[in-house]
């Protein structure tokens, strides 16, 4: 049994897809990270930088309960507890992690960042365009990956999870899949898969906390905090 600690966010659906793509048992602890849910000492203990995912898998080595932060890290877990969507072999193996430090290192920094400036900083016209124009070329290089590729890597892998739910906002990220074929050709076979279907469906009828001024100090770090 995995014990999953997420929310409704890029990180978080890449742990609901993970665990429906590897039809693992799990039990869903939601985490308000608009309420501030991830500074509570519970999580910490699991979670300590305070971000999610995490989860705490109730059999883990030795049979005992192990827990594990970082997306990225979660989902190389679970591959590996399974013996799915990672192979085996050293270089088939490694081409999968590439990428899957490319979506920790660049899409979802980057794609996040072009979502908080278009979204909640309009008005600071150098962060705009400059996160705007980085998520652009990320998607030039799925592009030109995917061009001769039907995934990231050889096969479907957790490299194609880690980075399928931040290409779901690219409208807000100021991006048209029109103009990069082949992430779209890809993106919308991800998306008909059974696995990811049912993993955008787990916290799909949760409730969205409208975010109050506390909660808006907690999670930028401002005592006054307005979206212009």
């Amino acid at each position: 049994m995995i014990d999953a600690y997420s929310w409704r966010t890029s990180n978080g659906r890449k742990l609901h897809i993970v665990l429906e793509e590897l039809d693992l048992e799990y039990r869903l602890h939601p985490i308000d990270i608009r309420k501030g849910d991830q500074f509570e000492p519970e999580f910490l203990k699991i979670s300590p930088n305070n971000k999610i995912p995490a989860i705490v898998d109730q059999d883990g080595p030795g049979g005992e309960p192990y827990p594990v932060f970082e997306s990225g890290a979660i989902l190389m877990y679970l591959a590996e507890k399974t013996g799915k969507l990672m192979p085996q072999d050293v270089e088939r193996r490694y081409v999968v992690i590439q990428w899957l430090m490319f979506q920790m290192g660049g899409i979802g920094p980057m794609l996040g960042q072009a979502n908080h400036f278009r979204g909640q900083a309009p008005d600071n016209e150098y962060g705009v365009r400059r996160y705007t124009n980085e998520a652009g070329r990320l998607y030039g290089v799925m592009d030109k990956r995917l061009a001769d590729h039907e995934y990231l890597a050889d096969e479907y892998s957790i490299a194609d999870i880690a980075c399928y739910p931040w290409l779901q906002g690219h409208e807000k990220q100021g991006q048209d899949l029109n103009d990069f074929p082949h992430v779209k050709r890809w993106f919308e076979a991800v998306t008909a898969r059974p696995g990811v279907q049912r993993g955008l469906q787990v916290m799909a009828d949760v409730p969205v906390t409208p975010m109050d001024d506390k909660a808006r100090e907690i999670m930028y770090g401002a005592k006054q905090y307005e979206r212009r």
